[in-house]
């Protein structure tokens, strides 16, 4: 709210002889709104209040189970809404252009990739010390 609605507010106020306590809130659509769970998504879709989208989770779920895609598809969707995560250097952000020469490693439950296995070894190295200390 500007300075100016502010003292707008406040002079109509003193105009009315009354002493009033005026609450101001802002425009529903400038908070930022939560996300639903996972299991909220599930049953607005269920409900039809909300599209099943391909490109998340639960959307790809249920499009599956209604056999409105094959299962090999959702697997693709799913490869495909993880590509920009995936698609840089987790040591250096390199951009990963080469797929054929893309090192894989797998560090506490998550997949991380490298241009090359000297980087996959570093990152390792610095994951080892983070937990340490």
């Amino acid at each position: 709210m500007t300075e100016e609605n502010k003292k707008e507010i406040k002079k109509k106020s003193e105009d009315n002889d009354e002493e009033e306590k005026l609450e101001v809130f802002p425009a529903e659509e400038q908070g930022i709104i939560s996300e639903d769970t996972s299991e909220e998504k599930e049953i607005k879709m269920e409900h039809g209040e909300i599209d099943e989208d391909i490109y998340t989770k639960e959307g790809r779920e249920m499009q599956e189970d209604d056999s409105e895609i094959e299962p090999w598809e959702e697997g693709f969707m799913e490869g495909a809404s993880q590509a920009a995560q995936l698609g840089k250097d987790a040591l250096t952000g390199e951009p990963l252009m080469d797929v054929e020469d893309v090192f894989e490693t797998e560090i506490g439950g998550k997949v991380y990739r490298f241009v090359n296995e000297e980087n996959a070894q570093k990152f390792r190295e610095k994951k080892r010390k983070e937990e340490e200390d």
